[in-house]
């Protein structure tokens, strides 16, 4: 009787040695991260790992499903040596594939602080660049410890796969071609279980995580192949139906994208957006109450403008903060705007609402042209002009990684908007301060050294900042210019505070207008879909139009922030934070008080959450409508 059964006891060997593999993977996960995942407790460690193991069975169901079906195939033939290489080379190359997907996010999970799904071939393909051939070199020697990690968690497969092929020769009858047939039948059932992660309504997602650990540990509870896996279908936004808010009236009174014109003269005056790249909060010490000294400049700068100081990113990429700034579309979806099917919607931005009023605009990113889709979207977006490092044309000034030095891209971007017409609407997106953090070898002993490798390199980006502020005060329209200043998003970080749910979106928001009374610190909540209609009110635009966010100058309207990460969005208004689930709130706590999200007050203070759910509900049936139906202007 055991002959009949020991090809399944096999598969079975493999599915838990591959179990074993996975947990192995995210014990070595956690200890790469152990900063950001402290205070997780011993208790609910374990928890992660066992419930981690319904993720883990789902993927490897789903990723070795063909394995599966051809090594119990009820023939004879599967025992054949030809056979079996086959399987052999199968089951490798797909488990094999499965770990550099979990490899990868030892390194990468650093800039995005969750696991990485199929947008990054979005990243990486050709519409978007060819970025990966380009860069893989780079990777590969500054991470050559995670290769190695690859080839011994493969290795480790590949031993545990030959130790378990010890096969016995099966005597195949009419009786044993049925049976092999219901053991076929009998496990197909099985793997459609452990595939759904059990008999629930709907097969486990992302999002499920969140019945284990807080948003914090969800990139713990998952694995990266099954991010991938789950995300390779993300096509459309699928609208939440069991909360709808069917009365447009009360949906629109509880939130509204649709902003009147100003009244008054409009100040035909230039506008100047500088996004600069992983320019957290956590390394500008103005805004920390000490001098950290990595941004000399921009503290200098802070206090000569009106700076928020409660103020958040909408995404972790660069590629989500763009549209964000420039046309208040925040990614409150697992696609980013610009590589969605919406990314062609028509919108409202800063560039086609400006030339209404005669703007000329350009955008600057000093980066290879076609890098994160950059190009494309300035003109989606109504750009007049796009320069990158094709325009630039200098190869000397390359920085052997992204694309030219900061210093150099910004003075060339200074002097070309000088030749232009005024006004002009213009962004600039630096890039040095981006992975691999390089700084020129000729201040490689100025810039001081911090505990991150990133804190030289923002010191040199904010050299190269005040270089062009120099520059531009010598040219004839800088008086008549706001400028207005925002990082991206954060940069990667050892401090509790700047690693957990509400430290790791926070980032300066800044207002320059030379020689002005617009001065100050606020502590008003603010985020960068709020850019575009602050500049638009600011300049006292006479027309209606469509944006996520609201003026920071509009003291009427509420304030608040908004972001999504692995399925669960985050509201932060007043002093509070509200954690949702898509469905529900999961989990709301007093962040001034308690900055590091210790107390849960989801059950201690209802009203509150009640208020908070009902206003993400509203914001995010918006969001979903205004995509879906394409009605963004």
């Amino acid at each position: 009787m055991q002959k009949h059964f020991d090809n399944l006891y096999r598969l079975f060997k493999h599915i838990t040695f591959l179990l074993i593999v996975y947990a192995v993977y995210r014990l070595l996960f956690y200890c790469f991260y152990y900063s950001y995942f402290s205070g997780i407790g011993i208790g609910k460690f374990l928890t992660i790992m066992i419930f981690g193991l319904r993720f883990d069975l789902s993927v490897i169901i789903l990723s070795n499903s063909l394995f599966i079906l051809l090594y119990l195939l009820p023939f004879a033939f599967r025992e054949k040596k030809w056979y079996r290489i086959i399987l052999k080379g199968l089951f490798l190359s797909v488990n094999s594939i499965a770990m550099l997907a979990n490899c990868v996010d030892l390194a990468y999970f650093q800039f995005t602080l969750k696991r990485t799904n199929a947008t990054v071939f979005h990243f990486f393909g050709g519409t978007i660049g060819n970025d990966l051939g380009r860069l893989l070199p780079m990777f590969l020697k500054e991470y050559w410890y995670i290769f190695v990690i690859w080839i011994i968690l493969s290795y480790i497969v590949y031993y545990l796969f030959k130790k378990a092929e010890k096969t016995k020769q099966l005597v195949w009858t009419l009786k044993e071609y049925s049976f092999q047939t219901l053991i076929l039948i009998g496990f197909a059932g099985f793997s459609i279980v452990g595939y759904r992660g059990g008999f629930q309504l709907k097969p486990i997602s992302i999002v499920s995580a969140g019945e284990y650990a807080q948003v914090q540990y969800v990139p713990l509870v998952v694995n990266t192949p099954f991010t991938i896996l789950k995300t390779l279908d993300v096509s459309a936004i699928e609208p939440s139906v069991n909360w709808q808010i069917k009365d447009d009236a009360a949906l629109k009174e509880l939130y509204n994208p649709i902003h009147n014109g100003s009244s008054g003269v409009f100040k035909k005056m230039n506008v100047f957006v500088i996004t600069l790249e992983s320019f957290s909060k956590e390394y500008i010490g103005a805004l920390n109450g000490k001098p950290i000294g990595y941004t000399p400049f921009l503290d200098s700068l802070i206090s000569e403008s009106l700076t928020f100081y409660n103020a958040f990113s909408n995404g972790k990429t660069s590629i989500e903060s763009i549209p964000a700034i420039v046309s208040s579309i925040p990614t409150w979806m697992n696609e980013p705007f610009i590589t969605s099917p919406y990314g062609s919607n028509q919108m409202n931005s800063l560039p086609n609402l400006l030339k209404k009023e005669g703007y000329y605009s350009a955008f600057f990113h000093g980066g290879v042209n076609g890098t994160m889709g950059f190009d494309a979207f300035a003109n989606l977006a109504g750009y007049d002009n796009y320069f990158g490092r094709s325009e630039y044309n200098n190869e000397k000034d390359f920085d052997g990684n992204w694309g030219i030095w900061d210093e150099e891209f910004l003075q060339y971007t200074a002097n070309t908007i000088n030749k232009k017409p005024q006004p002009f609407f213009a962004t600039v997106f630096t890039l040095t301060s981006h992975h691999p953090y390089p700084v020129p070898y000729k201040y490689k002993n100025i810039f001081k050294e911090g505990a991150l490798p990133i804190e030289k390199s923002i010191s040199y980006s904010d050299f190269a900042l005040k270089k062009f502020f120099e520059s531009a005060k010598k040219m004839p329209w800088f008086n008549n210019t706001l400028f207005v200043l925002s990082a991206d998003h954060t940069g990667i970080s050892a401090d509790p505070f700047y690693t957990n749910n509400i430290g790791n979106y926070s980032i300066p928001i800044i207002y320059y207008l030379p020689n002005s009374q617009l001065k100050g610190r606020d502590s008003t909540i603010t985020q960068q879909i709020d850019i575009m209609p602050s500049v638009l009110d600011f300049l006292k635009y006479p027309s209606p139009y469509f944006a996520f966010g609201t003026s920071v100058f509009d003291t009427q309207k509420p304030h608040f922030a908004l972001t999504f990460r692995s399925g669960l969005f985050q509201l932060v208004e007043n002093n509070f934070l509200l954690q949702f689930d898509g469905d529900k709130a999961t989990n709301l706590y007093h962040y001034t008080n308690d900055s590091l999200l210790k107390n849960d007050l989801l059950n201690q203070d209802p009203a509150i959450s009640s208020r908070m759910e009902n206003e993400a509900k509203a914001i995010i049936q918006t969001y979903q409508q205004s995509l879906i139906n394409n009605k963004m202007h």
